[in-house]
């Protein structure tokens, strides 16, 4: 494609480079923010660059945050006896969508995957455990839930995480898998439906 400009091609490249954004969708933006106020760009830009250069993670569950702790760590009214434990922040920002949920939350920042040379000790393992055991002098952990992906490697790992909380003696549950709200039985596999069936629960 030929560019009316080569600000406009270097913009079009750059935006371009983000996941999911095609040359003509890039082309789309970039004349878009070509025909806004000045200071919408560069608000824009600013935004950006701050979150990448003054972005960092909470000391105690790993989640992204602006300071020490993040925000759901510095919420007194969040109920410091649970812990979700999840893979990465999108899995923290799906639970908080739903509403449901008033713990805190630890980020492993993966799964454990030997195919792709991952072990636990590339994992936040040990500081989840120290958070179990009250090395921080926190309130104590009465539950720990597993929010992993229901895949090969994601049971992997709530698999050595059971193990490893076996010894301190703290409850470990996961989360319900089952058949979807509005899906059809005959369109479920059957790992899927078998554990609906397995983890079924009292009808009120």
């Amino acid at each position: 494609m030929n560019y009316p400009s080569r600000l406009i091609e270097e913009a079009v490249v750059e935006i371009s480079r983000l996941p999911g954004i095609g040359k003509k969708t890039a082309l789309r933006l970039a004349l878009h923010l070509l025909k806004r106020e000045e200071q919408q760009a560069r608000s824009l830009a600013d935004a950006i660059v701050n979150m990448r250069t003054k972005t960092t993670y909470c000391s105690r569950c790993h989640n992204i945050a602006d300071q020490e702790l993040c925000a759901i760590c510095n919420n007194a009214g969040r109920d410091a006896s649970i812990i979700c434990v999840v893979v990465d922040t999108r899995d923290v920002l799906a639970i908080e969508a739903t509403s449901q949920y008033k713990g805190l939350y630890h980020v492993l920042g993966g799964i454990i995957s030997p195919l792709e040379g991952i072990g636990p000790s590339d994992l936040h393992i040990d500081s989840l455990l120290s958070r179990v055991e009250k090395k921080e002098g926190r309130d104590d952990v009465n539950e720990i839930i597993l929010a992993l992906s229901p895949t090969m490697e994601g049971d992997t790992t709530a698999f050595y995480l059971q193990k490893k909380l076996k010894a301190t003696g703290v409850k470990v549950s996961t989360i319900a898998r089952g058949v979807p709200i509005g899906g059809d039985l005959e369109y479920a596999d059957e790992i899927t439906l078998g554990r609906s069936i397995v983890s079924r629960v009292a009808y009120d």
